[in-house]
């Protein structure tokens, strides 16, 4: 067995492509080289901005030799056609064998394929994974026809074992594969050679690379956490640009500076997204202020000054980033004195949509469905109104249009300089959440009802403009705002009408939406161990299409069918619902009477009707309390009489009144349980 490693090293890829393209690199090269025959242990890959390691441990020497079966021509067919297939598989006449299927004779070619040496496997396979690599985006270079994230400098390829290492034979447009690689570009650009993955990782070290990801992530945090400690700072944590950073470096050097005092009265988001976005900076907040006072940069270099001069130099652009945020945010407080109503008013120039007007349609409708709500989620009806008129008032801030992932965040501080009510302030920031499975809900009901309405527009508004996502396709966010409806209503204990919201859509329109968000219901309760039948079980027992409900029955009905009693109940109702189905069908009535007890012939009859009666009112009792785990449970208990009853009845009794009877006794098994769920919609 031999060890496989191969460098691919390039100039720069973004940060955003390089994980995604690893990954990649690590699919397309084992499925490669293990649809080829050859099996390997371990395969692990690496990415730092300038290059792509694969490394797969314990790879056979050859793959194995193979019998292929070909078949050909029929055995009565033109002398033409079998001395064809004899030349396209290199066989005499007596190698082939004649076999019968199902449309006569024919002639079979058993063709035996040897194996074939890893090395030439692994030059093949390489060679069809860079030239067909699945970039988001690519480019050419020079006068070559190769395609690359960006351009592709060189090719490191070597079989190795405790004998030594052999390179790969591979040519790519001018490209021969190598054993050498290369360090920091900076700090040592000078090329060696590598015999192991081992001695890779280690000269790649003395050649300041970090070649690990996940060490090269782990060395910035702790530097980035202990230098901030030591100066009286918290870093801000922010996963997502520790990610990106982790891809700008190869040998990350944590430096830390202090904003100027001039600055350090914008708002902590201003500060932060302004650092952020425009230079990968991590903010860091003071111990004793709570207030973002500095900040971190990560260096790609090692310098004698110990990084004074590059962070020097960050700190000029960073004052020059934030004193265009502080000329923002003074222009847009002038505004804010005389009220926020003119910005309000600016929103008929900006577009929603082209099928849906402009923002301050939006607005109205959103005032409109916010009031409708308020009720509903018990909320103070003045403030709705007044958080749903100023919502979208900071779109037409200056600081919103340079910095759009501020919007609320801005609206929220405007409305606390103007002196609105906290509730109303806090439903501006709000409204927009929750924005994926992970961001925090709103609570406060001012907050829950403008959010719930926000979404709930947007997908009534797009439906209508005939906007709904197709396939992967999602430009206007539409799954996610479904989503937001769905947490809104489970997370705040809200009982809602879907199907009233939607009032102005057509009827197909209204009930394709509704689908859509009974899709994105069944996503959320697969992420809480909640199987799709169950979902659907609860939603067909639900008339008022009312989310909430349907969710706590689905972790009810979860529970119990998790037991022996609940999964004999299914299977009960499955029978008794069959047998009315079909009598039902076959009779053209529907036996929604009760049974008449002086036609019960034995005591299992009389026993399950006393059940049904008892449990049904208790279980009437829990849903009017939304107590869903008592009713199934109450539901549970019907296992054993409605056994009984099969055990010792015939439903279809050749006499007809009896059979009527029975069948009616089932319609009340049937009402009563699906006052939950339809239990026939349960798989298995």
């Amino acid at each position: 067995m031999k060890d496989l490693l191969i460098e691919l090293f390039s100039e720069e890829i973004p940060s955003g492509m390089q994980a995604l393209g690893s990954m990649n690199f690590k699919k397309l090269m084992t499925e490669g080289l293990v649809d080829a025959g050859l099996t390997y242990e371990n395969a692990a890959v690496f990415f730092t901005p300038t290059r792509l390691v694969l490394i797969v441990s314990g790879l056979i020497d050859m793959s194995s030799s193979e019998i292929l079966e070909r078949r050909g021509p029929r055995t009565d067919a033109p002398e033409n056609a079998v001395l064809g297939f004899l030349r396209s598989t290199g066989l005499k006449r007596n190698d082939l064998e004649v076999q019968k299927v199902k449309n006569g004779e024919f002639f079979f070619a058993k063709i035996k394929k040897p194996g074939r040496p890893s090395g030439a496997i692994v030059s093949e396979t390489l060679k069809k994974t860079i030239e067909g690599f699945p970039w988001p985006k690519s480019m050419r270079w020079g006068a070559g026809t190769m395609k690359w994230a960006r351009p592709l400098k060189n090719i490191m390829g070597i079989l190795y074992d405790e004998t030594g290492a052999n390179v790969i034979d591979l040519t790519i447009d001018g490209l021969v594969a190598n054993n050498k690689s290369v360090g920091h570009r900076f700090l040592a650009g000078q090329s060696f050679s590598v015999n192991s993955f081992d001695d890779l990782k280690l000269k790649l070290k003395k050649s300041f690379v970090i070649l690990d990801q996940a060490e090269r992530r782990a060395e910035i945090k702790n530097s980035a956490t202990n230098g901030a400690f030591a100066l009286g700072f918290d870093v801000v944590e922010d996963e997502l640009l520790l990610n990106e950073v982790t891809g700008l470096v190869e040998w990350p050097t944590v430096l830390i500076g202090q904003i100027d005092k001039e600055f350090l009265e914008l708002p902590a988001e201003v500060l932060q997204v302004s650092m952020r976005q425009h230079q990968k900076f991590f903010s860091l907040k003071r111990k004793k202020t709570n207030r973002i006072e500095g900040f971190i940069t990560v260096a790609n270099i090692k310098t004698k000054d110990q990084g004074a001069t590059i962070l020097r130099g960050n700190q000029k652009v960073l004052s020059a980033r934030l004193s265009d945020a502080k000329f923002f945010l003074e222009n847009d407080l002038r505004v804010v004195n005389s009220g926020m109503l003119s910005w309000i008013e600016k929103l008929k120039n900006v577009t929603f949509h082209k099928k849906l007007g402009n923002q301050n349609e939006r607005v109205e409708r959103l005032r409109v469905k916010s009031i409708e709500l308020s009720d509903i989620v018990g909320a103070n009806k003045k403030l709705v109104e007044q958080a749903a008129l100023f919502a979208k008032a900071d779109l037409a801030s200056e600081m919103v249009y340079e910095f759009p992932e501020l919007q609320g965040v801005m609206g929220s501080h405007y409305a606390k300089f103007c002196d609105f009510p906290v509730e109303v302030a806090l439903a501006i920031r709000e409204h927009y959440s929750p924005l994926g499975p992970t961001d925090k809900c709103p609570t406060e009901p001012v907050s829950v009802t403008v959010s719930l309405a926000d979404k709930l527009d947007v997908l009534i508004s797009f439906w209508k403009a005939g906007e709904r996502p197709t396939g992967s396709k999602d430009p206007f966010a539409l799954r996610r705002a479904a989503l937001g409806v769905i947490r809104l209503l489970v997370e705040n204990n809200i009982s809602l009408d879907l199907v009233s919201q939607m009032s102005s859509l057509e009827n197909e329109k209204a009930l394709d939406l509704l689908n859509f968000i009974y899709d994105r219901f069944r996503v959320f309760l697969r992420d809480d161990d909640v199987t799709h039948d169950i979902v659907d079980a609860c939603l067909a027992a639900n008339s008022n299409n009312d989310i909430f409900i349907s969710y706590l029955k689905a972790k009810a009905l979860s529970k119990v069918l998790n037991s022996e009693s609940g999964r004999d109940l299914v299977q009960g109702f499955k029978r008794s619902n069959n047998i009315l189905t079909k009598a039902e069908s076959d009779d053209g009535v529907s036996y929604e009477l009760d049974p008449d007890t002086k036609f019960f012939e034995v005591k299992e009859e009389h026993e399950l009707w006393s059940d049904l009666n008892n449990l049904s009112d208790e279980v009437a009792k829990a849903v009017a309390q939304n107590n869903f785990s008592v009713a199934v449970e109450y539901l549970a208990e019907l296992r054993k009489p409605i056994d009984n009853f099969f055990s010792m009845v015939k439903v279809n009794s050749e006499n007809s009144i009896v059979r009527r009877n029975r069948l009616c006794l089932l319609h009340r098994i049937k009402t009563t349980i699906t006052k939950i769920a339809d239990l026939s919609l349960i798989e298995g």
